[in-house]
């Protein structure tokens, strides 16, 4: 994923689909990011492949993307593909822009976040039930200025997409599945 001072958007998109929500219900959306783990790597270009060169940065203070559409109503959210279209990436410590602040040359996972609004009365003492995280292997990235190997021609080549399918709980059922279905 390419990161840069002034904030690129994250390509390939974060795209889900949504199923099993209260189509009555709202729900807020968000997305942030997790160090993988506490390295840093080079890129080697002799053997194309990623090598540890020491110990993982400080990390920048985690922040939160709501998607836009935030709060909205169950039925919106499963009438379409949900995208995070909107989301940019930097590496910029001091952004004041909102934007995902992550470090060049560490890996992350993406994480998904669907948050059910409770109407009740005192629903902050509830709050822990009230929503739930979902993360996919598949999608954990590099963060680096430009990409490293010479290999990546065109990135928005279609086998860099990645199609997520949730089906979702509610709050009173407490079930779940998720499943991620990968490009041919």
């Amino acid at each position: 994923m390419i990161v840069t001072k002034a904030g690129r958007r994250m390509f390939p998109t974060f795209q889900v689909q949504i199923s099993g929500m209260d189509p009555a219900a709202e729900y807020v959306l968000l997305m942030d990011f997790i160090p993988v783990d506490n390295k840093r790597y080079r890129y080697a270009f002799h053997s194309s492949s990623w090598l540890v060169s020491g110990r993982a940065d400080v990390a920048a203070p985690s922040r939160m993307h709501f998607h836009p559409d935030s709060p909205a109503h169950g039925a919106q959210w499963m009438k379409q593909t949900v995208s995070f279209d909107t989301l940019k990436l930097t590496n910029n410590l001091l952004d004041d822009n909102g934007h995902m602040i992550l470090n060049s040359m560490h890996r992350y996972q993406p994480r998904f976040h669907v948050v059910y609004v409770d109407p009740a009365p005192n629903s902050q003492l509830n709050a822990y039930r009230n929503f739930c995280t979902f993360s996919f292997p598949e999608t954990r990235f590099m963060a680096v200025t430009a990409y490293q190997n010479h290999r990546v021609g065109k990135p928005e080549s279609a086998g860099f997409k990645l199609k997520c399918q949730l089906s979702f709980w509610h709050p009173s059922t407490r079930s779940l599945k998720s499943e991620y279905n990968l490009p041919d």
